[in-house]
């Protein structure tokens, strides 16, 4: 099979507006937690969220293309035009029947379904919806407006796994290029669903931490305190491309993908598998379709959302694997300081990974206080402090609600 290698990066986070902003939020270990802005909290259980931070859309696109766009769609095309210009690539030089994108998005254009159905019931009863309305809330159109925009005609579509979705998407569009089915695939993931019935239908489901008068440390995975996951949105995107024809153009190369596994817990909608069943066997695909051994690993960042159940499985999911290694490797959960983008958070934890390779250092899991004696306190799970290493294989985990689960492996680049 081919090989395939990151060629461009681009992210809107929590932590930063563009990749390099949120490598330094990583680095320093920032929260990207704030009292809610998107709209008026005050009657919600959780009044905060990890939202973007003086993002306007206008600064990079046209304001009436904008306005026919979601918000994770605007996200998608903002990260996608980042990538996409990192990589250097230039469509005119391109065979666009085989370059692709392939998009991952848990839940779509909420905010529009939201503002469109909130629009019908305070108006006078008349159906005047947003000709807009479909194509901003369905989740393949993330795909659909990159392609357009760049006249890319390779495989386009959408995955949607809940919290798995990016992964998916990347884990998927690396399968196509192995195969020779496309030489680039842009792929990655974007969510915005900071509105009311985001933050309400979490709430309700009891899956969202309530620390409003600590909301900047209220993200604490495996901390015997947490008491739910933090909300956040944006996105991130990666330039995929067979090694051959990146190589060919002089294209820089951040990473290679080298593995990529999907299972299903089959065990519950909302909850993990308690032993963590399922996140074992796709980390052991994934490191299997890697053809590494265990022992080789030196990173996982885990799904660690820092909610009771799933921390604990997956902690478990790791020593049933890796035996004694799990005490030698590094772990560490991104989402104490970005939050949890759902869709989107297996690309914006890939790039984690990719950025720990290339800058040699462990991304922290901030704000750790208290040790649960739940989960073995051997493991290195990086609390509150990035520490160095030099990271040449990284694991990335994405579990979603219906027992999705999915993995990556990354490596350092070698010729």
């Amino acid at each position: 099979m081919k090989r395939v290698v990151v060629t461009g990066i681009g992210a809107i986070t929590p932590i930063g507006n563009s990749a390099n902003a949120y490598l330094e939020g990583l680095q320093k270990g920032v929260s990207g937690a704030n009292l809610i802005t998107y709209f008026d909290a005050t009657n919600f259980k959780t009044k905060f969220a990890c939202e973007l931070k003086n993002f306007d859309p206008s600064t990079y696109l046209d304001i009436r293309e904008a306005r026919r766009m979601d918000r994770f769609q605007i996200y998608a095309v903002v990260t996608s035009d980042m990538a996409i210009a990192d990589a250097g690539l230039d469509s005119s030089k391109l065979d666009l029947d085989k370059v692709g994108v392939i998009w991952g998005s848990g839940i779509g254009g909420l905010s529009t379904l939201e503002a469109e159905v909130e629009s019908y019931i305070t108006g006078d009863g008349s159906p005047r919806y947003n000709p807009f309305l479909i194509p901003k809330m369905i989740p393949d159109l993330a795909a659909g407006l990159v392609s357009i925009k760049y006249g890319y005609r390779g495989i386009n579509y959408a995955t949607v796994s809940a919290c798995a979705s990016a992964t998916h998407a990347i884990g998927t569009a690396f399968d196509y290029i192995r195969l020779g089915r496309n030489n680039i695939i842009i792929t990655g993931g974007s969510e915005g669903v900071i509105t009311k019935i985001g933050v309400g239908g979490f709430n309700s489901m009891k899956a969202l931490s309530t620390r409003n008068d600590d909301y900047l440390t209220a993200s604490r995975p495996f901390d015997a305190d947490r008491d739910g996951f933090v909300l956040g949105e944006g996105s991130a995107t990666l330039v995929l491309e067979e090694l051959e024809h990146a190589k060919k153009r002089g294209a820089k190369i951040y990473a290679e993908v080298v593995g990529y596994g999907a299972t299903s817990d089959a065990y519950h909608i909302t909850a993990p598998h308690p032993e963590g069943l399922g996140a074992v066997n796709v980390m052991r695909m994934a490191m299997e379709d890697a053809q590494l051994n265990n022992e080789q690993l030196d990173y996982v960042n885990v799904h660690g959302t820092s909610t009771m159940l799933g921390d604990i499985a997956e902690t478990k999911a790791i020593q049933k694997l890796l035996g004694e290694h799990a005490y030698k490797i590094n772990i560490s959960s991104t989402k104490s300081m970005v939050g949890h983008l759902l869709g989107a958070a297996g690309a914006v934890e890939a790039l984690a990974c990719i950025f720990a390779i290339n800058h040699k250092f462990v991304p922290p899991t901030i704000n750790h206080f208290t040790d649960d004696p739940k989960i073995d306190p051997k493991l290195n799970l990086t609390f509150n402090e990035a520490q160095e290493r030099d990271i040449k294989v990284a694991l990335s985990n994405t579990f979603g609600f219906g027992g999705h689960n999915a993995s990556l492996v990354m490596k350092q680049f070698e010729d």
